[in-house]
């Protein structure tokens, strides 16, 4: 097949490339802006292999996401599947505007060429925490008008009905990771958001109260004691998301999540067991008003993920067992060990300045 991505030059878009040009005869069409970037993407790969993988400049925020004529030419009426993997993942406010252009708009533009290339397929990867404010996660596409924790849900809800809406020019699928991890078997990981970015933020604090003599002092984050975190390793993702090439349905949504996340208590404590402390505690939303302004500095570090250490989801992935069904791909059972070598992983890899 002849397969265009956008979102190449990221952790998940570059594991997806290993996927899909070994032991294959696809032709991969990467759209990227940084030329350093996706050329390192490249490197990793045999002169064999690199002859089937073919650099494509632009961006998705521009009209026909930003191609040469000459790029055209080569891509219209050529392209087989596409996968729309790029996305901006910040939840702050007032970044609202920039969310909705490169998440919504760009999902826009690059269907409009997915169209003008002939694709047959477009696969779209979103998240599984489109599902918002709900305590279920179901595998069909939700209310735009209701409420949502932050922009970024917001972006990318709104972005799956605009994928929907072209239904007609070729076979859709909505794909939703939930919180991408590092690899099961190497703890290698994108260390930029999410999770990480939680994990950088204790960090700093442990070395904040170090340096001011605060050890001992036992510091509170406003939580849910029993709320849950879904993780999902990245190789997991990555092999559904390849599988899918000749499986996937036509207007279907897949859940790519954990049936058994573990609580925020779980993780807290594995988090503190990897930093080597143990003067973090997570408490209900009424111990608000007591916190100490050291609390408060804490909990304003890691305020973007307030919603999520307060929440607890159930999420249906029915679509994605049928999926995988008869494949070499097991339904995710995600241990405590594979978890915390994750975890740890990222502390022997990464170091934060004091």
């Amino acid at each position: 097949m002849n397969i265009f991505l956008t979102g190449s030059t990221g952790f998940l878009g570059g594991k997806l490339i290993q996927n899909l040009i070994e032991d294959t005869d696809h032709h991969l069409y990467l759209l990227f802006r940084n030329e350093k970037k996706a050329e390192k993407i490249i490197s990793a790969f045999t002169r064999k292999q690199r002859k089937r993988i073919h650099l494509v400049h632009g961006d998705i925020t521009s009209l026909d996401c930003g191609l040469r004529e000459n790029d055209k030419k080569k891509l219209y009426g050529k392209i087989d599947i596409v996968y729309h993997l790029a996305a901006l993942v910040k939840f702050e406010e007032d970044l609202r505007q920039e969310l909705f252009e490169i998440n919504y708009d760009g999902t826009r533009n690059i269907l409009n060429l997915a169209v003008k290339m002939g694709a047959k397929k477009f696969f779209y990867v979103s998240t599984a925490y489109t599902v918002g404010k709900r305590n279920v996660g179901i595998e069909a596409l939700y209310d735009p008008s209701e409420d949502y924790n932050n922009p970024y849900e917001e972006s990318k809800v709104q972005s799956e009905h605009l994928v929907n809406s072209y239904r007609d020019h070729m076979d859709i699928s909505i794909f939703r990771p939930a919180i991408i991890v590092g690899d099961s078997k190497t703890g290698e990981a994108d260390s930029a958001f999410t999770l990480y970015g939680f994990m950088r933020a204790l960090e700093i604090f442990k070395k904040r109260t170090i340096r001011t003599g605060r050890t001992g002092q036992v510091y509170r984050i406003v939580g849910a004691i029993k709320g849950t975190s879904n993780f999902v390793p990245v190789d997991y993702v990555v092999d559904i998301l390849s599988h899918a090439l000749s499986r996937a349905e036509n207007e279907k949504v897949y859940n790519i999540t954990n049936p058994d996340p573990p609580t925020n208590l779980a993780i807290l404590t594995w988090i503190q067991q990897a930093l080597e402390i143990n003067n973090l505690s997570i408490v209900e939303n009424s111990a608000l008003q007591d916190l100490s302004s050291e609390e408060l500095r804490l909990n304003g570090m890691i305020e973007v993920f307030a919603a999520y250490l307060k929440s607890s989801v159930i999420f249906d992935d029915e679509n994605t067992k049928r999926l995988i069904a008869g494949s070499d791909i097991e339904h995710l059972n995600l241990s405590e060990e594979t978890i915390r070598m994750i975890i740890n992983a990222y502390f022997e890899t990464k170091a934060v300045p004091a």
